[in-house]
């Protein structure tokens, strides 16, 4: 049976590209649930499959979702104990953010950052619209640079506008799979025409009103890139919310955390309340920045 990789999800159909380069028109043989995650969509951009040609028609149905390398995850919408794959076997994750028109906060991006971690997926950050920020906004943008770069994240500003700083991550994405991931509006498939002029994606606007984007991307789909490597692009995600993580292992995800938990007094420590805690003397002496604990403890609380 041939194997092929997902490259567009509409929900009910899918394209899926063989090792020839053909792409097929696929939907899929009966309901499938794969290794017991609870999921809205059971298949995604960036899985493997065996498929096979229905008889007699021009389509195929997809018989099997081969082991995975990743996911990246989140909460479903509509339905809270299922969730909504990303996007499955990519090399890295890159975010989308801004500080304005639309601006991302930074519970949105730390919750990004605990999933990608929860499932050994690589980030990066960059802040898109740099062309249009003040400057409050400007230092802003560099703080937060700042406290990822000091975390470990690769954080940079760039324009999509302007160019500026696309060949950095021009380099970043070259011969990797990357997942493009962001609010609506943040300049996606933007930033996306900007590193490959030949992609040709839809542009759209923001809303004068509110300052949010409107979605321009539909569905998730991968498409190859001209200087090497795949970029998939997905729809604007409004909420982040967070799915099969344990409050136990929280902690874990945030890297700057899981380099101090081990100097606390108790091995059970939730870092909210016990006494003698390295995670709470680390925020008071600024090692750790007090809005990434924040965004910790409003996750707890979730």
């Amino acid at each position: 049976m041939p194997i092929g990789r997902v490259i567009k999800s509409t929900g009910s159909w899918y394209e899926v590209q063989d090792d020839n380069g053909t792409v097929w028109s696929c939907r899929l043989r009966g309901k499938m649930r794969l290794d017991g995650l609870r999921s809205t969509n059971p298949v995604a951009v960036g899985d493997k499959v065996n498929f096979e040609k229905e008889r007699d028609k021009d389509t195929c149905v997809i018989d099997k979702v081969l082991k995975r390398n990743n996911v990246i995850v989140r909460k479903s919408v509509n339905l809270s104990k299922e969730s909504h794959i990303i996007a499955a076997n990519i090399d890295q994750a890159v975010l989308i953010a801004t500080v304005a028109q639309p601006k991302t906060s930074t519970g949105f991006i730390d919750r990004f950052l605990v999933t990608a971690e929860a499932y050994h997926i690589p980030s990066v950050i960059v802040f898109n619209k740099c062309d249009l920020y003040d400057e409050e906004q400007t230092a802003m943008a560099e703080e937060l640079i700042s406290v990822y770069k000091s975390i470990g994240y690769e954080s940079f500003m760039v324009s999509a506008l302007t160019g500026f700083q696309c060949d950095r991550l021009q380099d970043i994405m070259k011969d990797k799979v990357s997942l493009f991931s962001g609010h609506s509006g943040v300049g996606k498939s933007a930033l996306s025409n900007r590193l490959d002029p030949a992609l040709n994606l839809k542009v759209g606007e923001i809303s004068d009103v509110h300052e949010k984007g409107k979605h321009t991307t539909t569905y998730a789909q991968m498409f190859p890139l001209c200087f090497g490597g795949f970029i998939i692009d997905t729809p604007g995600i409004k909420e982040f919310g967070l799915f099969d993580l344990e409050k136990n292992t929280l902690a874990q995800r945030f890297p700057e955390m899981r380099a101090l938990m081990h100097n606390c007094r108790f091995s059970n420590c939730t870092h909210l309340h016990e006494p003698h805690c390295a995670i709470k003397d680390a925020v008071e002496q600024h090692v750790i920045a007090k809005w990434r604990y924040n965004d910790y403890c409003n996750m707890m609380d979730d």
